[in-house]
């Protein structure tokens, strides 16, 4: 066990903590849910780091990164659809997508390699792997999941700024569901390449 795999694996609980308060934390425990989300997210960009500087990069560590932002992205998006704050077809979206693509990458760990690595052509690597478009869907989910937060917060003690906060949170969570059909499709359509013996 690395420290960049103890820190991938020390999401999960904070995530059941961060459950757990927006649901029983009242106003001052949802407030505090927004850092904490906050710490969380960053918590998969700081294990990057630390695997690449410690040179702990492996296909394991590769496997649990994306298992806890898949559970990470998950258990958010059922906690705040199941507070009626978002549409369930939200979180069955991001459901069946992961379901998806996390199957039809099975076969390329398989052949020992890690998920973007498995990214054959120049437009589907930019999609799926590219800086630019992994920062970007990356932070359209952390600021939908912060601003849910806070609008939960600010509907307990019936702020006035509720409203606002719930309309720009809905405006992120459909823009990050738009992204994660987006960076779906190459992962899928490469899978029928392999299928039909492309490269």
């Amino acid at each position: 066990m690395n420290l960049a795999n103890s820190i991938t694996l020390a999401r999960f609980p904070l995530l059941i903590l961060l459950v757990w308060v927006l649901y029983a934390g009242g106003a001052w425990g949802r407030f505090l849910a927004v850092p904490g989300i906050v710490l969380l997210i960053g918590m998969d960009a700081f294990d990057g780091i630390v695997a690449r500087r410690r040179n702990e990069t492996s296909l394991l560590g590769s496997v649990l990164d994306i298992a806890a932002d898949r559970a990470v992205e998950i258990v958010l998006w059922v906690v705040f659809a199941s507070l009626n704050l978002i549409s369930i077809v939200i979180p069955v979206i991001f459901i069946v997508r992961g379901a998806l693509t996390d199957s039809v990458r099975e076969v390329g760990y398989a052949g020992g390699k890690a998920a973007h690595a498995q990214m054959s052509s120049d437009w589907g690597y930019w999609i799926v792997a590219g800086r630019p478009m992994r920062a970007g869907y990356g932070l359209a989910k952390a600021l939908a999941f912060m601003t849910l937060a806070l609008a939960l917060a600010l509907q307990t003690i019936q702020s006035p700024l509720y409203q606002p906060a719930l309309i720009a949170a809905l405006v992120l969570s459909w823009l990050s569901t738009t992204l994660c059909i987006v960076r779906g499709v190459p992962v899928v359509m490469e899978a029928f390449r392999w299928e039909k013996g492309g490269a």
